[in-house]
C-alpha cells in the first residue's frame, strides 16, 4: 500500500453541499486520481479486477478518480478518498472463487419431471371432456 500512496494525486476542489459561508471559498472536497493501468505497484490481474470494480469511476486514459466531499475538512475528505481507494485495490485482489459445473442429480430430474407430468394433468382436466360448446 505505500507504493500506491506515492502513485496518488490529489487535488482539492469546493464541495457541494453543506459548509456554510465557507461553501463558495474554500477548497474542501478531495479528487483522489490513480493510474491503475500504468502503476507499477499493481497485478495485471488485480489490474483488471479494479478496472471492473471502479466502473463509471474510470476515466478511458484508466485512471481511477474518487471524489470525497462528505465531511467538512480536508483531512478527513483526504483520509477517506484514501480509505476508499484502499478498500477497493483490497477487493481487486481477492481472487474470484472459481465456478464448477454440475449436473442435477438423478432425484431433481424425475422431481422436475413429476411436477411438469402433473402440471399438464391439471391443464388436461380443465378442457371440454364432451364437446358440447364446440
Amino acid at each position: 500500500m505505500k507504493d500506491i500512496e506515492k502513485e496518488i494525486i490529489l487535488e482539492y476542489i469546493r464541495a457541494s453541499g453543506p459548509g456554510g459561508q465557507n461553501v463558495n471559498k474554500v477548497a474542501t472536497a478531495v479528487q483522489l486520481r490513480f493510474d491503475v493501468l500504468n502503476s507499477p505497484s499493481l497485478a495485471a490481474d488485480v489490474k483488471t479486477r479494479l478496472v471492473k470494480l471502479a466502473g463509471k469511476r474510470m476515466t478511458e486514459a484508466g485512471v481511477l478518480v474518487i471524489e470525497a466531499g462528505r465531511f467538512r475538512t480536508q483531512e478527513q475528505n483526504r483520509e477517506d478518498a484514501i480509505q476508499r481507494l484502499k478498500e477497493l485495490v483490497r477487493k481487486a485482489g481477492e481472487k474470484p472463487k472459481q465456478r464448477r459445473k454440475t449436473k442435477p442429480t438423478e432425484a431433481s430430474k424425475e422431481e422436475r419431471l413429476k411436477g411438469k407430468k402433473k402440471r399438464g394433468e391439471t391443464k388436461k382436466s380443465r378442457k371440454n371432456p364432451t364437446g358440447i360448446f364446440e
